[in-house]
């Protein structure tokens, strides 16, 4: 199955990675963000401590990512450090899906609260995020650069994990 295949995402396999998936989770990376992350950031990022990415695949053993999400859980805290889903795989639940997988490990892994900051231009993942149990928390003065001298706020949103909250 192709990232173009139109599998919904309860066909959809999560599992850890390493940093040997770096260069496949880069690809997905560079057509997600106009900024995006290169393979050896993303290796050192996920091979450093307290760190898990998830990876999703249409099936399991494939190649191709569709997506993924990193994390880091330290100290009963845990953060989103970034998700991306290939776009040709959006709309279909796969977002939803890392989410919650992320949640769900960070709570094993002892987190009580899943933070993250997003731009607050981005409605689709701000609703995502709220659809999630996520809830605003504060904001971040111009924390995202664009384009030469622009800048954008970052909504910082946090989930409670081990509460009725989220």
């Amino acid at each position: 199955m192709s990232v173009g295949d139109k599998a919904p995402a309860s066909a959809i396999h999560l599992h850890i990675v390493d940093g040997a998936r770096a260069p496949a989770l880069a690809a997905v990376h560079r057509q997600a963000f106009d900024r995006a992350w290169t393979a050896l950031e993303l290796q050192n990022l996920i091979d450093s401590p307290c760190t898990f990415a998830l990876e999703a695949v249409a099936q399991a053993g494939l190649a191709d990512p569709l997506g993924f999400i990193v994390v880091r859980a330290v100290a009963g805290e845990a953060e989103i450090l970034t998700l991306a889903v290939h776009p040709d795989a959006r709309r279909r639940g796969l977002a939803r899906a890392l989410v919650q997988g992320a949640a769900t490990t960070a709570q094993g892994l002892g987190a009580q609260t899943l933070w993250l900051e997003v731009a607050v231009d981005n409605m689709a993942a701000i609703a995502l995020y709220g659809a999630t149990g996520f809830r605003a928390a504060g904001k971040r003065p111009r924390y995202y650069a664009r384009t030469p001298g622009e800048r954008v706020d970052a909504l910082v949103m946090r989930r409670l994990l081990n509460s009725g909250e989220g």
